[in-house]
């Protein structure tokens, strides 16, 4: 295929209609087709398959009323705490204390401890909320969970 050298509009520029005729070509909406979404439908509707697919019917729904958590739970279990440990150990991110491992579960993102797995090593955990089961597995490794807030769950 040959490339085409010079811009296709140089020809025909000093004339009138540019090649189109005298009466409306290239004039109106007519040679689109028409106005805005007219067509789509019709004669358009090839262009809606291939490139709006999801132009027409309904799509999702709002809610009128949302419920917004303000006290959003990002949890993690124990078996997750320990592996997390491990990694924060090994960079030297977190401070050793009495011989207890001292993790702030709030810095880390957290805001609930769950009893999910074991502990091996002992810790001293500062969390605003854990559970029971959490709470006794870290006290039987020989380590402690200090809760900052009021709530126990």
């Amino acid at each position: 295929m040959v490339v085409r050298k010079e811009k296709k509009s140089r020809r025909m520029r000093g004339s009138r209609t540019h090649g189109y005729g005298r009466v409306g070509q290239h004039r109106k909406a007519g040679s689109r087709g028409g106005r805005g979404a007219a067509g789509l439908h019709k004669h358009k509707w090839t262009w809606v398959v291939k490139y709006h697919p999801d132009w027409f019917g309904k799509h999702g729904f709002k809610n009128p009323n949302p419920t917004i958590r303000k006290d959003e739970i990002r949890a993690i279990n124990l078996k997750e705490l320990s592996e997390k440990v491990e990694e924060l150990l090994q960079g030297n991110l977190l401070k050793i204390e009495n011989n207890l491992i001292v993790v702030n579960l709030e810095e880390l993102g957290y805001n609930k401890l769950l009893g999910e797995g074991s502990v091996t090593k002992p810790m001293k955990i500062l969390v605003p909320r854990a559970t029971k089961t959490a709470v006794e597995k870290v006290k039987e490794a020989g380590g402690e969970v200090v809760i900052t807030s009021q709530q126990t769950q």
